[in-house]
């Protein structure tokens, strides 16, 4: 591992895409800065890499803020090489119905937004300075995780969480062109059906809508993400891929 291995600050790390991500950028040697509701199991805290996780929950109140402070008081004066936001929350009812426009609070559609497309500006906002120190050394990245939802209905996606993930892919393209005046890219990677502990046996019958006939799984994720905050990808900004398997083109 190099002397001064490149940072990295991750949201919604504890399991999932987020969890297969740490360990990709782990396995390259990054240091890793990182937030989710619960903590880490026990053996990632023996990661040498994972030098930091910090369990908050971004939905409450002044958490955003406070990720930011605490993160920023670890980096210091040091430079940030990527930020990704994976954290998101797709609600659903007690027997997991999917929630609609016409079924569900009004007050849940503003919370699902405040972490899936607010959060994201402010935990830019917050890092700027850093990222731009970061693309001083090499190419300073931030991966906004999307999702094949926010591009056409979905059979069990909620019509906020759709709206939230179409809304952060305009963002994407927005912050692109902001961002790139401090040298960091900004893209956006949409999953399709990933095999994570939210997918159940209803998902089954979509894997006749991908050409690929199969789910993906975290790691395939993961390893778009990094590619995306290499140097090889210097060149690409205001982009977003797809990794669905063909589904999107359906």
């Amino acid at each position: 591992m190099s002397d001064h291995p490149k940072t990295i600050i991750l949201t919604g790390a504890s399991r999932g895409i987020g969890h297969a991500t740490v360990q990709r950028f782990s396995d390259e040697g990054w240091r890793i800065i990182s937030c989710s509701r619960d903590d880490i199991p026990e053996h990632c805290k023996r990661d040498p890499n994972w030098t930091n996780h910090i369990p908050i929950d971004l939905t409450e109140p002044g958490a955003v803020d406070a990720f930011v402070r605490d993160a920023n008081a670890i980096i210091g004066d040091g430079p940030l090489h990527a930020l990704v936001n994976n954290a998101a929350v797709s609600p659903k009812t007690s027997y997991k119905e999917r929630l609609g426009c016409l079924n569900g609070d009004i007050a849940g559609w503003r919370e699902v937004f405040e972490l899936n497309l607010f959060a994201p500006l402010a935990l830019a906002r917050g890092f700027a300075g850093a990222l731009r120190r970061g693309s001083e050394q090499s190419s300073g990245a931030i991966v906004n995780i999307t999702s094949i939802a926010g591009h056409a209905i979905h059979p069990f996606a909620g019509s906020a969480y759709s709206t939230s993930k179409a809304a952060l892919s305009a963002l994407t393209r927005e912050m692109a062109v902001e961002f790139a005046q401090l040298g960091v890219r900004v893209n956006a990677v949409a999953p399709g059906e990933i095999e994570t502990e939210m997918i159940g046996a209803e998902y089954e019958p979509l894997i006749n809508r991908i050409p690929m006939h199969r789910m993906g799984t975290p790691e395939e994720v993961a390893g778009c993400v990094y590619q995306l905050c290499s140097d090889d990808f210097s060149y690409v900004t205001g982009t977003e891929i797809f990794v669905t398997g063909g589904q999107h083109v359906y």
